[in-house]
């Protein structure tokens, strides 16, 4: 599911305890053009305030008055809706689609004993989704074999009768090197959902005035990327240009489940490094891992470009490799 600023599923949560009812609106399947994904949510208080979208705005209304229904009588909804090519136009789409769209007030439906151990994994950034039967309304979570293959690719949808929501840690991207590059990169992939990671032991460069709201580790390369345990949602990216920081770091990466390593340098730079690597015992396809030059070839000439080109590339990868 796609990451917000705010936890719709936490926030469900609250407004319950609190005594102002909750009503948890998933978006369950979709056809043609519609606005959101399979897995987006929406949340509706007992006053009508309401967090999250399920359709960029075109059926919000409905659902709302939907969630009102189901606070009163305590039942589950599945409702279908269908986005006409001029609504969809007056919301930025070029045609119309269709979306169904699961409402159920917590508590009377949704258990609350299941939202809050899903409140507790999306804290503790643990994968995990939500099954719901949707002929029984029956819950329950999982992180195993029957949910693995929408865990890893992301992606939340319908299988044999049963809603499986994906609830996925942050993206990471851990960028070594706290140069201009690194500047213009962090906010790009911050705005992509993805929670970046600044390692630079000079004080100088990774320092609070150059990078406002950044998280930076001050440690060695290696050391800071060991502790940050990259996974198989960590892209990670060397820009310093200087083997005695980069090198540290690559090798902790290539030897990680990182969807992504890419590292700053001309071809020649890295033929160097290759030379480097497999004198320390690294394999030609360990190295390939690599992605160098970083970023893709579309000319980019100034930091704020190759940013963009850096992130494409993950994009990319993430998503299509």
């Amino acid at each position: 599911m796609t990451h917000a600023a705010e936890d719709i599923s936490a926030t469900a949560l609250d407004w319950h305890l609190a005594g102002r009812g909750a009503v948890l609106a998933t978006v369950v399947e979709t056809w043609g053009s519609a606005p959101r994904p399979a897995g987006s949510l929406l949340v509706v208080a007992g006053d009508g305030q309401m967090m999250g979208s399920v359709s960029g705005g075109c059926v919000e209304g409905a659902v709302v008055s939907e969630a009102a229904d189901a606070l009163a009588d305590g039942k589950a909804r599945l409702l279908t809706f269908g986005v006409s090519d001029e609504t969809a136009f007056a919301v930025g789409l070029a045609c119309g689609g269709t979306i169904r769209v699961l409402v159920e007030p917590v508590g009377a439906v949704l258990p609350v004993d299941v939202l809050r151990a899903l409140v507790k994994a999306r804290a503790a950034k643990r994968a995990v989704a939500l099954l719901t039967d949707l002929g029984t309304f029956a819950h329950h979570l999982s992180d195993g074999s029957e949910v693995a293959d929408r865990l890893r690719s992301d992606k939340s949808g319908v299988d044999e009768g049963r809603m499986i929501a994906v609830h996925n840690p942050p993206l990471r991207l851990i960028v070594v090197g706290a140069v201009h590059i690194a500047q213009a990169l962090l906010p790009m992939a911050r705005a992509c959902g993805y929670d970046p990671v600044l390692i630079d032991p000079r004080g100088a460069f990774g320092s609070a005035a150059r990078f406002p709201d950044a998280v930076i580790a001050e440690d060695w390369p290696d050391e800071a990327l060991a502790a940050l345990a990259p996974d198989a949602r960590t892209a990670i990216v060397t820009l310093t240009h200087d083997p005695k920081l980069d090198d540290p770091a690559i090798r902790v990466a290539l030897r990680s489940s990182a969807f992504y390593v890419g590292c700053l340098g001309s071809k020649r730079t890295h033929a160097k490094r290759v030379e480097r690597l497999l004198s320390e015992g690294f394999s030609e396809t360990e190295i390939a891992r690599i992605h160098a030059p970083v970023g893709l070839d579309i000319g980019a000439k100034s930091p704020a470009e190759i940013a963009v080109s850096i992130l494409a590339q993950i994009t990319r990868v993430l998503r299509l490799e």
